[in-house]
């Protein structure tokens, strides 16, 4: 069983308590997850199985969407629910355009502190741990990409809203800042994923949905194929003789290539597929797609990871 599976995250489990479970469940120890959630976080947790764990690197950067409930008036230690209350404001009032406004103003490139409540190393050791021991560190701050925000629901204490960003975005940090700005201070209340790359919540299974389908035999048909996890490179199809040595790394010359799909450029991932239409490796391309088939003897493809 090599492949990813949407796993929707519920309420209070941990990312890698999802991933301890599954373990348990397939009885497969190579499983990993392709971007952690924080425990109070719900929605779509991808998990990698088997020789799909090799290609973690290569969904994680996808764009993410998330739902959000955001709390005006109060600012917690964790920027959540689940933290205690170091800041209330009361009685105060801020206008629906003027949150339409603020949320303007957080889109795009924006600059982010990590919080200390978060799996972020600073000298091997996550700040979280550095947190529950009351230690606040400075951060260096890190660019993130906001798309969009689009307000759902306001009732004048709690602000609904979808947000798409970048892989690397805490929307824990987004709205605390928001809150910041409109002089109130905020936290986020409740956190949903709706999307990861392209893997929406409607295709994803509850941990229920994945014991009652692994014990009926029937959760092969929801696992998504190596190929169609990094679907979005462009493809190489190399021809049969060559296959074995794309196994073991080695590059390939323009007599390997028996069809290309799609643009690349110099530098770009492809992904190297065999005779059958299977995934063999990742590759680094040397040189635009216009020109792999006319390189003669000169190595067109470098190998950066094999699906072994």
């Amino acid at each position: 069983m090599d492949g990813l599976l949407i796993i929707n995250k519920p309420k209070g489990w941990t990312s890698h308590d999802v991933v301890a479970k599954l373990r348990k469940t397939l009885s497969i120890q190579k499983i990993g997850h392709t971007g952690t959630l924080d425990p109070d976080a719900t929605g779509v947790l991808c998990a990698c199985i088997g020789k799909a764990t090799r290609l973690i690197e290569y969904t994680s950067e996808d764009e993410k969407e998330y739902r959000v409930i955001m709390r005006l008036g109060l600012t917690t230690d964790t920027l959540d629910a689940a933290g205690k209350v170091i800041k209330e404001t009361k009685d105060f009032s801020v206008a629906r355009e003027v949150i339409e406004e603020a949320f303007t103003k957080f889109t795009g490139r924006i600059s982010q502190i990590p919080p200390m409540y978060s799996a972020v190393k600073v000298g091997g050791t996550p700040l979280y741990r550095l947190a529950r021991q009351g230690k606040e560190i400075p951060r260096a701050p890190r660019e993130v990409f906001i798309r969009e925000i689009r307000l759902l629901e306001y009732s004048g204490e709690f602000v609904k809203f979808d947000v798409l960003c970048s892989r690397g975005t805490y929307v824990r940090t987004l709205c605390a800042d928001i809150g910041d700005h409109l002089g109130v201070g905020a936290h986020t209340y409740s956190l949903e994923r709706l999307r990861s790359g392209v893997f929406t919540i409607e295709d994803a299974l509850s941990i229920e949905d994945v014991e009652r389908l692994h014990k009926a035999g029937m959760l092969s048909a929801r696992v998504i194929g190596t190929d169609q996890m990094v679907a979005w490179m462009p493809s190489v199809r190399v021809k049969g003789l060559w296959e074995e040595g794309v196994r073991h790394g080695r590059g390939l010359t323009s007599e390997s290539i028996s069809g290309i799909e799609g643009n690349f450029h110099r530098g770009d991932k492809v992904r190297l597929t065999g005779s059958q239409g299977e995934l063999l490796s990742i590759g680094t391309a040397l040189c635009d797609s216009r020109e792999a088939l006319d390189r003669n003897k000169e190595k067109v493809f470098k190998i950066e990871k094999v699906l072994v």
